[in-house]
């Protein structure tokens, strides 16, 4: 048995990645655990991501790391006045975790470069450790959250170049939140994000699907994967 860990990252905020993250944890097979090394906006966001993943899949859930206000990590963290774990802390105690469940599901905060520690630490070097240092029957695959509409393409190529330039090669793409009338855009940009990263799009996400009830959404996520996208009801 292959166990893997799986890094979800977006090309920015807002882009789907928790419910990505979700459809990723239903349809992945055997014991599943999903991550969240850094949560942020705690005092103010009504549902935390791990809770929003758990509610939608029944999945094991882990958070690492809590603070209170809707900003990037380290400037939450240095407001708040709180020492947080470095990147390579996150590592460590993610791999500890390997043995135990077949997937990890790791889901970043913000977009590849946002900054998870006060020490400058992303989730890109989160992933570069966890590449280079688990054991060789332990799979890193890094899964990229975009948008649907304009500048997706941009966006996208960003994360794919930033990852690729430090030896990772992703496995594909996801399209977070697919309108129910796509427009002239994001037709062509489902087609575009493949030729121009070279990457499968592995799933196109329907918008809506976070507010799914678990069995609708348990139904529902595997026809996301390799199909276009159906309304998030149906």
């Amino acid at each position: 048995m292959t166990r893997r860990i799986v890094v979800v990252t977006g090309t920015s905020t807002g882009v789907g990645k928790t419910v990505a993250t979700a459809a990723l944890a239903a349809t992945a097979t055997g014991d599943v655990l999903v991550v969240k090394p850094v949560q942020t906006g705690v005092a103010t966001d009504p549902e935390r991501d791990v809770a929003a993943v758990e509610r939608l899949t029944g999945r094991a859930v882990l958070e690492l790391t809590a603070l209170d206000e809707p900003l990037a990590p380290d400037t939450a963290a240095r407001r708040q006045g709180v020492e947080i774990p470095r990147v390579a802390e996150h590592a460590e105690r993610i791999r500890s975790l390997v043995p135990d469940h077949e997937t990890v599901l790791v889901e970043g905060a913000g977009g590849l470069l946002v900054r998870l520690d006060t020490s400058g630490g992303t989730l890109l070097d989160l992933a570069a450790q966890l590449a280079g240092s688990v054991p060789h029957d332990v799979r890193v695959e890094v899964v990229v959250v975009c948008a649907a509409g304009l500048g997706t393409l941009n966006h996208t190529e960003l994360t794919v170049g930033a990852l690729r330039a430090r030896g990772l090669e992703p496995a594909g793409l996801v399209v977070g939140s697919w309108p129910e009338q796509p427009g002239l855009a994001e037709e062509c940009n489902l087609e575009d994000l493949p030729r121009v990263t070279g990457l499968p799009v592995l799933a196109v996400l329907p918008e809506g699907a976070g507010g799914l009830d678990r069995k609708a959404f348990l139904a529902a996520a595997p026809r996301w994967f390799g199909a276009p996208a159906e309304p998030a009801g149906a």
